[in-house]
């Protein structure tokens, strides 16, 4: 009986789960993790708090189910992608709070790249859109502003690495400095055409080549977790960028299968096979994972502010106590009568990739109230889908038939069938709330030969339910175009 760890560090909580041969979720344990906001627009983690909690996180569902280290065949690594760490190689210890992928801190410099026409020049290379949201121009503020970081680099003694690097660093007690190219094409440094860091873009940005970790496909050997955390050694065989392992997860293994993650933020990757091909549409090209000799690649459009719109409006204004209860709320009345969330407090990403947009609400009376408020912030979230999956429509020149669906929103009802009325397709959503972990957990499980092939794991049985559109196309149409006004006006 195949007993999988997958290790999933998400942006607001880390945790653990364990997977059996059959997919299936045994036990689960997670753990908050705070952020830090120093500055407007700025967003910080602590890297130390990162791995403690993760490790934690693993005694504890290994405590849940009655099980040792010694019972667990191999470990899977999602994360979080684009968060920076910086580190010591001597001592180990961080320089820096994480940067977190939120963080908006040199979105001035970015602005300033692309006034200089480095659009193109970036995108060629990287698949990616000169934006704050990628690692790059985290590590030249990290070199440019803390004390100490650009002479630990030239002495060959900083690290920088995304989440997954950090945590096998931490696992491997040093043994391992590696990621994979689903994490390393995020970082703005990485070729997609040579699955290699990018010399010129190095050299552009000042960052010595050993700053940064040795590149492996999604499926590798990472290293073995240090018997000394959990009491047997465990090997690290699979390791995923968290919307990547999404993808492998809902099994989106041919070209044009499309899935959409609703967590903090949202995001669309569709499969468009074995070549990059750059876009016309403001969507990134990234790689989806290499495994044996393979690499496939995807379109993807990201939405800074999905869960963290209900998170928001609970934190901020107080007119919901919990997540939850936003589907009553939104329910409760018949539209939103005109009013839209614009929810660009990060500014906003694909395909319209406007930054420095403050969020806002358009189109209130004396008849709103706070019911119309949440259901306006929860179809915003379907407005942005639309728009990432009408650019992958016009990108590929065919239409979009479905899409999967996975990630925390998905429990809310109200918030798939907007979403199918929006799209005017069928959503889909599996009985796995567990798609990101759930993919990492597939992958090692490959490297293991628990599965021979992806074609074993499709054939896996799986019970769906189909929110289907109950919309009229053109009530559905009027509503985006009355989104598409707002964002064309901002």
């Amino acid at each position: 009986m195949a007993r999988i760890m997958a290790l999933d560090s998400g942006t607001t909580s880390v945790r653990a789960l364990i997977f059996d041969e059959n997919g299936k979720t045994l036990g689960m344990h997670q753990e908050e993790i705070h952020q830090i906001y120093p500055h407007t627009g700025w967003v910080e983690e602590d890297p130390v708090e990162i791995w403690d909690k993760q490790i934690l996180a693993a005694a504890k569902v290994l405590e849940k189910l009655n099980m040792t280290a010694a019972d667990v065949d191999c470990i899977g690594i999602t994360n979080q992608r684009e968060t920076l760490i910086a580190w010591d190689k001597r001592s180990g210890e961080p320089v820096h709070n994480a940067i977190v992928w939120q963080c908006r801190r040199t979105e001035e410099y970015c602005g300033q790249l692309v006034g200089r026409g480095l659009t193109d020049w970036f995108q060629k290379k990287t698949g990616l859109i000169l934006d704050a949201y990628f690692s790059a121009t985290k590590a030249g503020w990290i070199l440019k502003n803390v004390e100490g970081a650009r002479r630990l680099a030239l002495e060959g003694n900083l690290l920088f690495g995304t989440i997954d690097t950090w945590l096998i660093w931490k696992a491997t007690n040093g043994a391992s400095y590696v990621t994979d190219y689903s994490n390393a094409c995020r970082t703005m440094l990485f070729n997609i055409h040579t699955l290699d860091w990018d010399p010129e873009i190095l050299e552009f940005f000042d960052i010595p080549r050993n700053c940064l970790p040795e590149v492996l496909e999604s499926g590798a050997e990472f290293g073995s977790l240090d018997a000394a955390y959990l009491g047997a050694p465990i090997p690290i065989l699979a390791v995923l960028g968290d919307q990547q392992s999404a993808l492998f997860g809902q099994r989106c293994f041919q070209k044009s299968e499309a899935k959409c993650t609703y967590g903090t933020g949202a995001f669309i990757l569709s499969n468009i096979g074995k070549e990059p091909v750059l876009s016309k549409e403001g969507l990134l090209t990234t790689v989806a994972w290499g495994y044996k000799g393979e690499v496939y690649y995807a379109f993807e459009g990201s939405i800074f502010m999905a869960g963290a719109v209900i998170q928001w409006l609970r934190d901020n204004l107080g007119i919901l106590a919990n997540a939850a209860e936003s589907e009553a709320m939104a329910t409760a009345v018949e539209s939103s009568e005109g009013v839209y969330f614009l929810s660009s407090f990060q500014g906003l990403g694909a395909p319209w990739w406007k930054n420095g947009v403050r969020a806002s609400i358009h189109g209130m009376s004396r008849k709103t109230n706070a019911n119309h408020i949440v259901r306006a912030a929860l179809e915003s979230v379907g407005f942005r889908v639309k728009d990432v999956v009408g650019a992958m429509e016009r990108e590929m020149g065919m239409p979009c038939k479905t899409l999967r669906v996975d990630g925390g929103m998905t429990a809310n009802q109200f918030m798939m069938q907007c979403q199918a009325d929006i799209l005017q397709i069928p959503v889909i959503k599996g009985d796995n709330p567990e798609v990101t972990a759930m993919g990492a957990a597939f992958m090692a499980g490959l490297m293991k030969r628990i599965w021979k092939d992806t074609q074993e794991l499709k054939a896996m049985a799986d019970h769906e339910r189909y929110f289907h559109p109950v919309m009229h196309a053109q009530d559905s149409a009027k509503l985006y175009e009355g989104w598409l006004d707002l964002i064309h006006n901002i």
